[in-house]
Parts: structure tokens; sequence; C-alpha cells
């Protein structure tokens, strides 16, 4: 299959023997995915056809599952996403910080993904907002988008949080924009330190509420004098705060933001190939200097590792805070652009049809021949075919 690999090959090929191996281990939102990215762009989905007026090339165009963990998908929904967030951009330096959990916190995170992930992200915010409004630190409020990813680039299991932050905020009278030191937004050893009390106090707190279910491996957690020694033995580690180098401006924002708000464990470009019942993939080893190498699984490893990063339904995987977040975004950042002396932000027009909108974003026309340019004409629609097992049709979470 050569560089044409995808995961929904492997899916198609060896998901069977996966699901038959994996039977009553399989959640229902692991099986909705692979169903999902095994239908995508398919018969199954439905679709339409379309003719050229002018040279008679007929294509066939089949409907998308919109699974936000399909590698297929995320083109459409990244752009959109981005042309929203263009406007948000302030004109000043932004930091680029990342926070990281040891293993045995990730560990309780992976058979409790909502409400650990949730503490994750609770805990980063209140951190940065903490440290940022310290006058011994910044002394301002400030606004943060965090994505969370839960992959390394081994497919393993490795939840962490990337924040994009202005690097700056308001003062607290709200009458100017206080701007951090070039080069420097915050302390990460003081960072680190908040971020870990939090964390392992929230985790205390959902444990002690029953909220938390710990079993297989950690089946010894049960017992609450064994938790609070766990959690004891994490305050006594560091942990992993760091702050990428800053980004000059906004254009590089925007594009580093394409790269990771969308993104799923892999991409179907990080494929090699697959024989032999084995999946290759591309992947960078930061332990030896970012050296790109080629990892070989047996499919069913391939499969059980993308499986992991599956997210509960409904769960927001990109979240704001500060003056960036959801309930007052447009006020805060007018406040912003007035003490920053910044113009008022060009607002994109969005056009009422799909195909406009694809064409703007993506610079893809799919009105016009792919062979001469000719107008593609709609013949007929191709209805969605009834799904072939029990598992339901495809779902968009």
């Amino acid at each position: 299959m050569g560089t044409t690999l995808e995961v929904a090959d492997v899916i198609r090929r060896h998901g069977a023997g996966y699901r038959a191996s994996r039977a009553g281990r399989l959640d229902r939102g692991q099986r909705r995915v692979m169903a999902a990215i095994e239908a995508c762009r398919t018969a199954r989905l439905g679709g339409h056809v379309e003719a050229c007026r002018d040279c008679g090339t007929v294509r066939i165009a089949y409907n998308s599952c919109r699974n936000r963990h399909c590698p297929k998908c995320q083109g459409l929904a990244r752009a959109r996403w981005l042309a929203a967030r263009r406007a948000e951009l302030l004109p000043v330096p932004y930091a680029h910080v990342v926070f990281t959990v040891p293993a045995k916190v990730g560990a309780i995170a992976f058979q409790n993904k909502a409400v650990v992930y949730d503490i994750l992200f609770k805990a980063m915010a209140e951190t940065l907002r903490t440290i940022a409004a310290d006058p011994g630190h910044l002394g301002a409020e400030i606004g943060l988008v965090a994505v969370l990813h839960t992959w390394g680039q081994a497919l393993q299991h490795h939840p962490h949080l990337h924040c994009i932050v202005p690097a700056g905020g308001i003062a607290p009278d709200g009458q100017r924009w206080i701007a951090c030191r070039p080069g420097f937004f915050l302390p990460v050893k003081v960072l680190a330190r908040l971020f870990r009390r939090l964390v392992l106090d929230h985790l205390a707190a959902a444990y002690s509420a029953g909220q938390l279910a710990v079993f297989g491996d950690l089946a010894g957690l049960a017992e609450p004098a064994v938790f609070a020694r766990h959690l004891r033995d994490l305050r006594c580690i560091d942990w992993v705060v760091y702050a990428k180098r800053p980004f000059d401006g906004p254009a590089p924002v925007l594009a580093y933001l394409g790269r990771y708000t969308h993104r799923v464990a892999i991409a179907n470009s990080r494929l090699v190939d697959m024989d032999n019942g084995r999946v290759r993939f591309r992947w960078k080893d930061y332990r030896h200097h970012d050296k790109q190498k080629v990892m070989t699984l047996e499919a069913e490893e391939f499969l059980r590792r993308f499986l992991l990063h599956v997210l509960p339904d409904g769960f927001h995987r990109i979240r704001h805070y500060g003056f960036l977040a959801n309930g007052h975004r447009s006020d805060r950042l007018a406040q912003c652009r007035r003490l920053l002396s910044a113009p008022p932000p060009q607002v994109e027009d969005v056009e009422p049809d799909w195909r406009d909108h694809h064409n703007r974003l993506t610079g893809e026309d799919v009105r016009l021949c792919p062979c001469c340019g000719g107008a593609m004409v709609l013949v007929a629609a191709l209805p969605r075919q009834p799904p072939a097992s029990a598992t339901g049709p495809p779902e968009a979470p």
C-alpha cells in the first residue's frame, strides 16, 4: 500500500480479529470509533455522484464519518476552528507551556479518563492564573487556550496539556496591559510545584467522593491507606512543566495551533506499510535528539495503542480560560485591544454554502472538475447503507 496506507486500512484488515480477541474488553466508545473510521468515505455512509458538464468526468464522493478520532476528518474542522481563532489573536508574543504528569498519575487517568483529565485541566488553569496574578511574578489576569494530548510518539498513553498564552495580561485595575519580560513567561519550577499540589489534592478529593475506579494493576489502591501513601510518594518527586520557545507573534501561533488542536493519536502520513500482520510507522525519538525512526508493531498491538486515546463522549479537549474564557471572550478581548492600542480585528464573513467555506479555508474548489476545470454538477444521491453489525452506524461524538 506504500504511502497511501491509512488507519482505516488497518481496521478493515485486522479489526474483526481485534474485536474477537478483545470481546468484552472494548468499550462502546472504542467500538464506535473503529466502526466510524472503517466506514469513513465509503459507500456505507452514502454520498453523491457528480459529473463534469464539459468532459463528462464522473466523480463519486462518499460522506465523511466526522468522528474526531478519524485521521481523515480533521482538515475542515481544523480550518474552521482556526478561522474563528484568527480574529482573537493579540499583537503580542505568545508563550507555549506544557504540563506533564508522572506515569503513576497517567495510570490512574487511563482508568478514569473523564474525571482525571478534567482534574488536569482544572489544576493547570488554576496554576497558571494563580502564579500570573501574583505581583511577585506578573501581577495580571491572563488568558489561555489549552489542548489535551494523551499520546506519545510511540502511541503509548501519555496525557499532557499544551497551553498557548499571550505573554502578558490585564492589570488588576483593568487600566493597563502588563507585558512579560522578553523571552520569559513564568518560572516553570514554581508552576510545577503548584500544579503537583493541586492535581494531588483534587485526586484525593475525587477518591474520597468515590469518583475514582481502580482495578487491574491498580487494584491495591482501593485500600484508602494505600492510595494515600501512593499520593504521598508522588508529592516527593519533581513534576515536569516546561516552556517552549515563545512565539514572536500571531502568525506562528496560528500555524502551531493548526498542527496541534485537531491532531489525533497518529496521522495517516506517518504510516509506512502493513505486511504479514504488522504495521510500521514513523516516530520521533525525543530521547535521541529527535531522531526519526520506524517502529514495527503487530497489527492488533497497533490498534490497541491507537484506541488507548479514545476520549469519553462529549469530553472537550480544547478549553479556554481567563480573559479567553467562552462566556466573556469578546468583551475581554476588546478591553485587551484598547489597552494595547491595537485595531479591532477584521471579521470574516461565513459563507452559507459549505463549498464556498471549504474553498476559502482550504483553497480547494470542489465545484470544479479535477481533470479539465469544468463545472461539476450533481447527478445522483447515494443513500446510507444499513449497518453491517449490531454496533450501530458510526456516530460523531
